[in-house]
C-alpha cells in the first residue's frame, strides 16, 4: 500500500469529500419542497371532488376533476378582473419606480439641510401597520370621491418606502466622483440622474418594480374595502366569490387560486435571474 509522506494512504485521501456542498443541496431541496407543498396542495384540491376535500387522511395525488376549473371560471368575470389587475398594477409600478428613483437620488446623492431627519421620517412610515390607517383612509377616500375607482387602488401605493430605501442605498454606494465629473461638465441634476444614476441602479429598479407589482397583484384587503363594483375590482377580490353563507367552495376557490397565480409565477420565473442578480448586488450594478 502506497502511503504519501506525512499523510494518509492515497486511496483514503481520495475518498475524502467535503460534506458542505452535499448538505447545502439537501437543505435547498428540503426548503424548496417546503415552499412548493402549499401550492401542490392547492392544485390537488382544485382537481378533487367536493366530497374528497374533507376526507382523512387526505390524498396527495390529483383526481383530475377538471370540471372545477370550468365552474370556477364561470363564477366571476375573470377577463375583466384580470384587466383591472394589470391596469392597476402597471400604473402603480410606474408611479412607485418614478418616486423611488427621484427620492432615492435626493437622499443618496444630493446634500441638503435636514436630509437625515427627513429620511428617518420616511422610514418611520414602514413601522405603521396599514390596518391601523384603514378607517381614516376610507374616510379620506370617501371625502375625495375616490371610492370604487381605479385611482383609489393606484395613488396610495404610488410611493414605496421600501423602494425609496433600496434605491437610496444603491445611490449611496456609487462613487461620488461620477456625479462630480458630470457636474463639472455642466450636467444638471436631472441629466445626472437619468444619464448616469438610472443605468447604474437598474438592479434596484427591477427589484422595486417586481415587489410593487406582486404586492399590487396580491392585494386583497385594500381593494375589497375601497371598491364594490367588479368593473374596477382586481382578481384577488374576485376570489371572495367562493365564500358564502352556505360555506366555502374549496375546490372552486383552489381552481381560481391556481389560474390567478400562474401569471405571477411565470413572470417571476422569466425575470428571476435579473431579480436575484439585483438582490445580491452591493455596488448598484457597477462593474
Amino acid at each position: 500500500m502506497h502511503v504519501r509522506p506525512g499523510g494518509a494512504p492515497s486511496h483514503v485521501r481520495r475518498r475524502r469529500r467535503p460534506a458542505g456542498p452535499v448538505v447545502r443541496r439537501v437543505v435547498a431541496v428540503a426548503v424548496g419542497l417546503a415552499f412548493l407543498a402549499p401550492f401542490w396542495w392547492v392544485v390537488t384540491t382544485s382537481l378533487a371532488r367536493t366530497s374528497d376535500v374533507y376526507r382523512f387522511p387526505p390524498s396527495l395525488l390529483p383526481h383530475w376533476h377538471v370540471a372545477n376549473y370550468a365552474r370556477a371560471w364561470a363564477a366571476a368575470p375573470w377577463p375583466r378582473l384580470f384587466g383591472n389587475t394589470v391596469l392597476v398594477a402597471g400604473a402603480t409600478v410606474v408611479l412607485a419606480v418614478l418616486t423611488s428613483v427621484l427620492a432615492g437620488f435626493a437622499f443618496g446623492v444630493l446634500r441638503f439641510r435636514g436630509r437625515t431627519a427627513l429620511f428617518t421620517v420616511v422610514l418611520a412610515v414602514m413601522m405603521v401597520p396599514q390596518t391601523v390607517l384603514l378607517i381614516p383612509d376610507y374616510v379620506i377616500a370617501q371625502t375625495a370621491d375616490l371610492l370604487d375607482t381605479y385611482w383609489i387602488q393606484i395613488l396610495p401605493w404610488g410611493a414605496s418606502v421600501f423602494g425609496i430605501f433600496l434605491v437610496r442605498q444603491f445611490f449611496a454606494g456609487l462613487p461620488t466622483e461620477l456625479f462630480d465629473a458630470a457636474e463639472l461638465d455642466g450636467a444638471g441634476r436631472l441629466r445626472m440622474l437619468w444619464s448616469i444614476g438610472v443605468p447604474l441602479v437598474r438592479p434596484a429598479i427591477l427589484i422595486v418594480a417586481l415587489n410593487v407589482f406582486l404586492g399590487s397583484w396580491n392585494s386583497f384587503v385594500w381593494p375589497f374595502v375601497m371598491t364594490s363594483s367588479p368593473a374596477v375590482q382586481p382578481v384577488e377580490v374576485g376570489l371572495a366569490t367562493f365564500y358564502g353563507a352556505q360555506g366555502t367552495d374549496w375546490t372552486g376557490l383552489s381552481a381560481a387560486v391556481t389560474f390567478t397565480t400562474v401569471p405571477v409565477l411565470v413572470l417571476f420565473l422569466a425575470l428571476q435571474r435579473h431579480f436575484l442578480t439585483g438582490a445580491y448586488s452591493t455596488a448598484g450594478g457597477l462593474k
